[in-house]
């Protein structure tokens, strides 16, 4: 996506832009040098802020054929010790409400001139995600609410991003966590959003309630240590006017999880994908106070999630292999196949489209998904090389 965007400035009008979001046409020019706001070689057209611009967060999309705009969805934070976090954050609420935080892939659903279209966290247009939100989200949801956005995670094996089987879905499947005007990004109160989603019959993450802030701490530990059985990946902690931001809590065994898929592909992750997992684990462990028992197999858990995945890697290069991914897509038309190939190919993603499968009324896609630097970096030791 990071084309010359000089050639494509033209494309937007940047004072009107400048009235659309309340921010000085020197800020959007500014952007447009720096390449904070880029042109998407996407359909429809659009420029996106790859990072926030004064109040404009990173990921919103400005559509040059309409003049929607989809704000970003904003950068939640994490509670690491959590009854502090908690104490301190929500100090001005006197509860809290905990829903489920699924493992998946971020998307908002949003109403551009007369279509559906699916965005990710970076304010790109997925043909996949369009297409798979097109079915689940019915259209009245947005003929009666065309300014707002809905939000939330697409879940399930049939996920080129974050393919997860533990749900029990067969395919991939839509949970609003979120519901926010368009224009401005205002989020709606936890129970009103709720109540307004599945009156659309659209699904929504679990609540296991809401809890005094003095007590969410005990509450939301035993939560998190049942769905931590389950490999589920942990819980938003919210304000239930969403006044005050929300926050995250993550299980043990979503953060080994993470890092087992990691270091498989551990030259292509940035070191703080790693680094900031294991100070959760050491955190968390102080915190639930545990003994030496508890203590030790923590630490088991952590480095086996650390070495083995490494090893089998090399173990792979060593044969000869080259480092990949196994994802599928499953679609209604071929032509979304293509469109997300070329999707891909934009993005700089390396990949391999097995031929379609029909599977009922669907075709089913397999694709391999290559790792250049692991790859490379992996068969550069092995045949001598340093690491530097």
């Amino acid at each position: 996506m990071r084309r010359d965007v000089s050639d494509y400035s033209s494309k937007l009008d940047t004072s009107k832009l400048s009235g659309l979001l309340g921010i000085p046409v020197h800020r959007i020019s500014g952007a447009l040098k720096r390449k904070t706001l880029q042109y998407a070689f996407s359909k429809p057209e659009l420029f996106r802020f790859d990072k926030p611009v004064s109040k404009i967060e990173g990921g919103t999309s400005v559509f040059t054929g309409t003049y929607d705009i989809v704000r970003g969805f904003p950068k939640i934070s994490r509670a690491v010790m959590l009854d502090p976090a908690l104490r301190q954050h929500f100090s001005s609420c006197k509860k809290v409400a905990v829903e489920e935080k699924m493992n998946g892939y971020n998307t908002r659903v949003a109403l551009v001139g007369d279509k559906v279209f699916g965005l990710t966290r970076g304010g790109l247009v997925c043909p996949y995600t369009t297409e798979k939100a097109r079915k689940l989200v019915p259209l009245d949801f947005f003929r009666d609410n065309p300014d707002l956005v809905l939000c939330g995670e697409m879940v399930g094996p049939d996920s080129p991003y974050v393919p997860k089987s533990l749900y029990g879905i067969e395919s991939l499947e839509f949970f609003a966590f979120d519901v926010r005007k368009k224009m401005t990004g205002q989020p709606m109160p936890v129970i009103k959003r709720r109540e307004l989603v599945e009156g659309y019959g659209i699904r929504s993450v679990r609540l296991f309630g809401e809890f005094y802030v003095n007590e969410a701490h005990a509450e939301i530990s035993r939560i998190i240590r049942e769905l931590g059985k389950t490999m589920h990946e942990g819980v938003v902690i919210k304000d239930p006017d969403m006044v005050v931001s929300p926050v995250k809590y993550t299980s043990s065994e979503s953060n080994c999880s993470d890092l087992k898929y990691a270091f498989e592909f551990y030259n292509d992750y940035g070191r703080d994908f790693f680094f900031g997992r294991v100070c959760r684990e050491a955190f968390q462990s102080v915190e639930w106070d545990e003994d030496g028992k508890c203590l030790e197999k923590r630490c088991l858990q952590l480095g086996e999630s650390i070495l083995l995945p490494m090893v089998k890697t090399i173990k792979k290069r060593k044969a000869g292999e080259r480092i990949a991914e196994d994802v599928r897509i499953r679609v209604m038309r071929l032509e979304t196949v293509a469109e997300f190939e070329e999707y891909l190919r934009i993005l700089g993603v390396d990949a391999v489209f097995g031929e379609p499968e029909k599977v009922g009324d669907e075709y089913l896609v397999r694709i391999k998904k290559l790792y250049k630097s692991t790859t490379d970096k992996t068969g550069s030791i092995l045949n001598g090389g340093m690491w530097s």
